[in-house]
């Protein structure tokens, strides 16, 4: 997920110069979906519409996403409501260098025919629309006739519905689940712990992170890493935090996360991991077991292992396993919102509404999330498999994986999704978190005093974004 920069608690009323490109998983994508990437430099645009006819106009329903994710779901879609009266017309903007939100929120502010019906939000912004400056463009879902049954009928995730509420009121929510797990190599559990057995693994590795730095310890003892670099354990211990970044307005460290400092520092000084940075070759080596010593593990949702691990564990595939973490946490997601402007015209409120159902509360085999968490979005080819946020889908699905040896990953990540919160984020993390983590980096590489550090970070977040500290 990109960072935003300069941002500021007011709108973005600017033009951005808008840079396509489809972008990494993490928040979505699947290879359900043909994808590409288009290398022009304003908005993709373009219109799928049901070659059925049927009496009276279609309704054209404008759809906003940040890769071409959704889009591709409009088509299958279609297909499976061949009646559908609606015509869907796209434009992708890439998240690259923040170019995203000010766009959409040019055309939230302007409204109008072309204003956007449906738009997506990523997990590093989407509190901005669901609860903060942008929030007043959503919809309720229940005024769009989605309601509070309907969610829990199909078991969704309450951490997915907390993010996506505001005052009781639910505006959004996700077809993924992105509960987290600890990732493991099967033949470093066999040689450390005598077996690889996810329920062994669990409680060797936790509850709580005094038992994961003693696994931690036996790992070390036979020549092995027990993660790649701290940026593994950061997700965990941000989304495990008691409060967020902002409480009563002013700038909050909770103590979870001002430990992270301190078990950030552990890891380098007994030589724990091998200080990689996510998202670096030096990070996509130890998935493959070429860095500078074996890593035993990784934190992360499904989508970490379907879309980023898939692509580089090479000699390893087969040779890892899912098991719940030492604390439950959820990484990144994309949430589904409407503009409140579609319910001033009941045709589109029910072309909208039936989409976003079938995108986020459908648990039935024809629903979206059927075909996402079986791999099965294009007929008769075997498409990528992925948790999803009714736990009543993954209940009938079949979660088994060649990269974990077959295991079913459904069995660990219901439990997962049920564990994470959705209660301590804001709509700054995204600007926060980067801060925080590189100040944290300064001091473990001996840079600079733990307080130091620290009061560099408060600093730096009342520069940028204009808040005080406690």
């Amino acid at each position: 997920m990109k960072r935003m920069k300069g941002t500021k608690r007011v709108l973005a009323g600017i033009s951005a110069t808008l840079m396509m490109t489809s972008v990494l998983a993490a928040c979505g994508g699947n290879s359900n979906s043909s994808s590409s990437t288009p290398s022009n430099s304003t908005p993709s645009t373009s219109t799928n519409e049901t070659a059925t006819k049927s009496n009276g106009e279609k309704v054209t329903v404008n759809l906003w996403s940040f890769t071409d994710e959704i889009p591709n779901m409009t088509k299958k879609y279609l297909e499976v409501h061949p009646e559908a009266n609606v015509e869907f017309k796209t434009t992708v903007i890439a998240t690259t260098d923040g170019a995203y939100q000010p766009a959409l929120d040019q055309a939230l502010a302007a409204g109008g025919k072309d204003a956007p019906d449906i738009f997506a939000a990523e997990a590093a912004f989407v509190l901005k629309y669901t609860q903060g400056d942008a929030s007043s463009y959503a919809a309720n879902y229940a005024d769009l006739g989605l309601d509070d049954q309907m969610v829990k009928d199909a078991g969704i995730a309450q951490y997915s519905v907390d993010i996506g509420s505001k005052d009781g009121q639910l505006k959004g929510l996700g077809y993924q689940a992105t509960g987290g797990s600890f990732i493991y190599r099967r033949s470093i559990a066999k040689d450390v712990f005598g077996t690889d057995d996810p329920a062994t693994i669990k409680s060797e590795v936790g509850p709580g992170w005094d038992k994961f730095f003693q696994a931690a310890e036996k790992l070390k003892a036979k020549g092995y890493g027990i993660v790649s670099g701290d940026g593994d354990m950061w997700h965990a211990i941000e989304n495990s935090s008691d409060k967020g970044w902002l409480v009563d307005g002013k700038l909050h460290i909770d103590p979870k996360r001002e430990e992270f400092i301190d078990l950030s520092k552990k890891l380098k000084d007994n030589g724990y991991h091998n200080d990689t940075q996510d998202w670096t070759e030096a990070w996509y080596a130890d998935m493959s077991g070429t860095g500078s010593q074996p890593i035993f593990g990784f934190f992360g949702p499904a989508w970490l292992i379907n879309y980023t691990m898939s692509g580089q564990v090479k000699d390893t595939n087969g040779d890892w396993a899912v098991t719940e973490p030492p604390t439950g946490f959820f990484w990144g997601g994309t949430w589904l919102l409407a503009h409140k402007d579609v319910t001033k015209d009941e045709a589109k409120k029910k072309a909208v509404a039936d989409f976003i159902k079938w995108v986020t509360l459908d648990s039935s085999e024809t629903g979206l999330q059927y075909f996402w968490a079986n791999g099965t979005m294009v007929e008769g080819a075997q498409g990528t498999k992925d948790s999803v946020a009714s736990s009543v889908v993954m209940s009938k699905s079949n979660g088994e994986v060649p990269l974990l040896g077959g295991q079913n990953m459904f069995d660990v990540f219901v439990p997962a999704n049920a564990n994470a919160s959705g209660k301590n984020l804001t709509q700054y993390d995204e600007t926060i978190n980067k801060l925080w983590r590189d100040q944290v980096r300064e001091y473990t590489a001996g840079n600079k005093s733990r307080d130091d550090a620290i009061a560099t970070f408060k600093q730096q977040v009342k520069d940028q974004l204009n808040i005080e500290s406690e």
